[in-house]
C-alpha cells in the first residue's frame, strides 16, 4: 500500500498480549494509526520462560527493539532432550535465522513488560472487554462491554485462545483439551541443586511426563515446567503437591527435590489447550492472528514466536500489498501453511513419526484420535 493510504488507515486490535503488542509496534512504523484494546485492567504474564527464537529476534532487530528484549534475556546456544535420569537423546543448536544463532529465554512477565514499554503512550487501552465486532466490509465496529463503540479500517483479532473476534466471525468451535496438565514455576537458581549450569534448555522425558529447564541466569532463576498426562480437562485444575510428586516420580532425584521443595502457591497450573485448525482466518476488514488463529501446544515451544511471526508477516502484507483486503489474504497464504503444521506437530508432542519410536507411550490415545 502507499505510504499516505497506510497513515489514513485506523487500525483496532484486540488484545495487548505477544501478538497484538508486536502488532501494535510494526504497524505503527508503518505509519498507520494503531489503537490496542485490552480487556484486563491490568496487564500481566502468568507462567514462566520461554524460548524466542532466532527469527523472532530478528523481527525485533528489525522494529528497533532488540536490545530491549535482550537485556532482560539470556542467550542459549542449545537445547537437549533427555531421559528422566538424565541420559542424552539429544542435543542440538538452535535453528539459525541469518546472522542471529541464539534463542533467548526470557520470562513471559519482562517479555510483556518490554513490549508495552515500546509502544507510545495512550495506544494501549485496558479494560475493554470485547462483546461484539461487526464487519461492513470496508471496515469493522468494535462494541465493549464498557458501552464504548470503536471504527476501524481493519480490526486485528490477537484476543487468545477463547477469541471473541473468531468465535463472532470464523468459528465457534471450542478450545480442545490435550489430555494434559502443564505446572510452572520460577525458582531460585540457588534452590534448583546444581541442575543449573548454562544457558541452555533442557527437556527430561518418559513415563507421560516432560520436565523443562529453562535458565533465566539474568535473574539468577529457572523456570521449571511440569507437562504430565492427565485427564482432568478443568482449566485450571485442584493440584496437590502429592499429585505433582506423582507425575516426577523415578526422574533424577535433584528434579524430585525442586519439585518437593515447590510452593504450591507460586505454581500456575493449568490444562493445556489448543483449537483446531480453521479454514479462514480473514474477512475483508478483520483478520485474526496468534492464538485467536492458531493456538498450538506448547511442546515445539512456538506459540510466542508464531505470534511475533504473525505481526512480522501482517506489517509486510500490508506495505507489499495494494488494499487491506489482498493484504490480508496475503498474510494467510504466507503464515496459515506454517502455524498448520506446527499445530500438528505439537499435537503430537514432539515431531512426525518419532514419538513413538523414541519415547513409546509418551502420547496420551486422545492425542491421536484428533489428527
Amino acid at each position: 500500500m502507499q505510504l499516505s493510504d497506510l497513515k489514513n488507515l485506523k487500525i483496532a486490535i484486540v488484545g495487548a498480549g505477544y501478538g497484538g503488542a508486536s502488532a501494535a509496534k510494526a504497524l505503527s512504523l508503518l505509519g498507520a494509526d494503531v489503537n490496542v484494546y485490552e480487556q484486563a485492567n491490568q496487564i500481566r504474564e502468568a507462567g514462566a520462560g520461554i524460548g524466542l527464537r532466532p527469527s523472532t529476534m530478528n523481527r525485533f532487530r528489525e522494529w528497533g527493539i532488540f536490545d530491549a528484549i535482550a537485556k532482560v534475556s539470556s542467550p542459549s546456544e542449545i537445547f537437549e532432550i533427555l531421559t528422566p535420569t538424565g541420559d542424552p537423546i539429544m542435543k542440538e543448536e538452535w535453528p539459525v535465522a541469518g546472522e542471529q544463532t541464539h534463542t533467548h529465554l526470557i520470562h513471559r512477565g519482562d517479555f510483556i513488560d518490554a513490549l508495552l514499554s515500546v509502544l507510545p503512550e495512550g495506544m494501549v487501552h485496558l479494560g475493554h472487554k470485547l462483546e461484539s465486532v461487526q464487519d461492513k466490509g470496508d471496515g469493522a465496529v468494535l462494541t465493549f462491554a464498557n458501552g464504548t463503540s470503536v471504527e476501524a479500517d481493519l480490526v486485528i483479532g490477537a484476543d487468545g485462545i477463547k477469541s471473541v473476534v473468531r468465535r463472532e466471525l470464523f468459528s465457534d468451535k471450542e478450545p480442545v483439551f490435550s489430555g494434559e496438565h502443564a505446572y510452572r514455576a520460577v525458582i531460585s537458581a540457588d534452590d534448583a541443586y546444581g541442575m543449573v549450569v548454562d544457558d541452555n534448555l533442557r527437556m527430561y522425558i518418559g513415563r507421560g511426563t516432560k520436565i523443562y529447564l529453562l535458565p533465566l541466569r539474568h535473574r539468577n532463576q529457572v523456570s521449571f515446567d511440569i507437562t504430565a498426562l492427565c485427564p482432568d480437562g478443568t482449566w485450571v485444575p485442584e493440584v496437590t503437591k502429592d499429585d505433582l510428586l506423582a507425575t516426577v516420580e523415578g526422574f533424577d532425584e535433584r528434579l524430585v527435590n525442586i519439585t518437593r521443595d515447590l510452593d504450591m502457591d507460586a505454581v500456575n497450573i493449568r490444562a493445556v489447550y489448543d483449537i483446531d485448525s480453521i479454514d479462514a482466518w480473514h474477512s475483508d476488514s478483520v483478520v485474526l492472528m496468534g492464538d485467536a488463529a492458531h493456538s498450538m501446544l506448547h511442546h515445539q515451544g512456538q506459540g510466542a514466536n508464531s505470534a511475533v511471526e504473525d505481526a512480522g508477516a501482517l506489517a509486510d502484507a500490508l506495505r507489499d500489498a495494494d488494499s487491506v483486503k489482498e493484504a490480508l489474504a496475503l498474510f494467510q497464504a504466507t503464515r496459515k501453511p506454517v502455524t498448520d503444521k506446527l499445530q500438528a506437530v505439537s499435537r503430537q508432542g514432539w515431531s512426525e513419526g518419532e514419538i513413538d519410536e523414541v519415547f513409546p507411550g509418551q502420547k496420551p490415545a486422545s492425542i491421536g484420535a484428533k489428527g
